[in-house]
């Protein structure tokens, strides 16, 4: 088993972009480490709406884009 000296051992050896690499995979280690797990809903007992469901997606992506409903130029020639 790999223990923390030999471990440092190794990672002074490899090349900046590898060691880039390594502390991404370290980072993703701790993300799944510490991501909250989410009980499953029971949706065939009660009926929930979809934002409901999918609640602990609300909000988690951030976007410069507008509404394109909006853009004039995205609706042009729409239902001709």
């Amino acid at each position: 088993m790999l223990t923390l000296e030999m471990a440092i051992e190794k990672i002074q050896h490899f090349p900046p972009n590898q060691l880039e690499k390594i502390f991404e995979y370290i980072e993703f280690l701790e993300f799944q480490a510490n991501k909250k797990t989410f009980e499953p809903i029971d949706t065939k007992s009660q009926k929930i709406s979809f934002t409901q469901a999918a609640q602990e997606f609300v909000g988690c992506l951030d976007s410069d884009l507008e509404d394109l409903s909006h853009n004039s130029q995205y609706l042009k020639g729409f239902g001709e």
